[in-house]
């Protein structure tokens, strides 16, 4: 694989990580002197009682508060706009985004949008956001999408039944305070689908075309974090702090080496379940991982020798092509161990619509030009009727 010559590399401004870090949102708070924030989460955090430590924590700091928690599901780009005018009408000065990946894209498309006269275009992709005033903290709740990270923010297109991202580093909040403690009441299935969503990050943005030494480095330690961390997280999640800090560390950096490398064909052939069926972003990505590498980890051997040792499944630099099929195996029995789906049929995905569902993934140029290999239309239909059956092709079968 033949790496970019040159290549930017962003990031928040600040990041702070570590277990009791959320005691430090208000000095965060009261360094951008605002006058009126807004908390963007949603109504499970809200009865949880984490919207009002963040409340409770910034009152006596004299601000006005306004809160918006009424995201159900994955958002929309309607929802979007309604949230912009609302915050727009309020004259917030700061955005505080607490939550999963929902919440958190939520809060800092707003805070990109606000100043803007008309945000339709660039909720649209006809423009791209060059500027921000307004500034955003982020925390997240869950670890897997990196949401606090990345320069993407996605969300449903409700008339295309599809879901899109918008990309920009204005994006990107000016602090991110990451506390794995807040992730501690994480359900297990969620904690399952958003971590494996994270190594999914990891595992596409390391064998991107776009891919650099520095994104190599980050979503390296990633994939190594995340196998001695993601069974502990899913069935000890409410007590096993250390685990939580690891798949905290696999969520950061993965979404670091999302925001620079990209992903690839498992998020392109994702989005068009989430548009239709509305399938958990972390659960679509979960699914589609082994169904995909079988196919695209072919091209890319080398790296999937690297990504072997990196899960530590064994050394295959003698025997690189067992590599691709040792490391599917592990991601296909992964999701029976994390009590996920392990077929579209299990989802209530209807056989009769993979060939639109094929047709919609083969549109997503960006993703599908970033994945090491070429994957035609009929191809992802291979990989969708694959996964709609639950089945891997029988040449990775008994490797280990």
């Amino acid at each position: 694989m033949t790496l970019n010559n040159f290549s930017d590399f962003n990031m928040p401004k600040v990041i702070r990580f570590g277990s009791g870090s959320f005691c430090t949102l208000p000095d965060e708070v009261e360094n951008f002197h605002p006058k009126k924030v807004a908390i963007i989460s949603d109504k499970g955090l809200e009865k949880a009682g984490l919207v009002k430590r963040v409340i409770d924590s910034i009152t006596p700091l004299g601000v006005s508060i306004v809160t918006f928690t009424d995201l159900q599901g994955e958002p929309t780009f309607k929802l979007v706009g309604e949230v912009v005018n609302k915050m727009k009408m309020e004259g917030c000065e700061l955005i505080i985004g607490i939550g999963g990946g929902s919440a958190l894209d939520v809060a800092k498309a707003t805070a990109a949008l606000m100043d803007k006269d008309d945000f339709h275009p660039y909720l649209s992709g006809e423009s791209v956001i060059e500027f921000r005033t307004v500034p955003c903290i982020l925390l997240p709740t869950t670890s897997g999408t990196g949401s606090e990270v990345t320069m993407n923010a996605i969300f449903g297109d409700e008339e295309q039944e599809v879901k899109r991202g918008i990309i920009s580093c204005f994006l990107l909040p000016d602090v991110s305070i990451v506390d794995p403690a807040l992730t501690l009441s994480c359900p297990a299935r969620v904690t399952a689908a958003s971590g494996v969503d994270a190594f999914t990050h990891a595992i596409e943005s390391y064998v991107a075309t776009n891919a650099t030494l520095l994104t190599k480095m980050y979503a390296e330690k990633a994939m190594k974090l995340f196998a001695p961390n993601i069974h502990r997280a899913v069935h000890n999640g409410n007590k096993d702090l250390e685990a939580r800090d690891g798949m905290s560390w696999v969520s950061l950096l993965g979404g670091i080496s999302l925001a620079n490398a990209g992903v690839g064909a498992v998020h392109a052939l994702a989005y068009p379940l989430g548009g239709k069926y509305k399938i958990e972003h972390g659960v679509a990505n979960a699914l589609l991982l082994p169904y995909v590498f079988e196919v695209t980890g072919k091209t890319c051997s080398k790296e999937m020798v690297q990504i072997a040792r990196f899960l530590q499944l064994g050394d295959y630099d003698e025997c690189p092509h067992k590599a691709v099929g040792e490391v599917v195996n592990f991601l296909y029995e992964l999701l029976g161990q994390l009590d996920l789906p392990s077929s579209l049929s299990d989802l209530g995905v209807e056989e009769e619509s993979l060939p639109l569902l094929a047709d919609q993934a083969s549109k997503v140029d960006r993703l599908l030009s970033n994945t090491p290999y070429t994957l035609s239309r009929d191809k992802i239909l291979d990989i969708y009727q694959n996964a709609y059956h639950g089945s891997l092709l029988m040449n990775n079968r008994g490797v280990r």
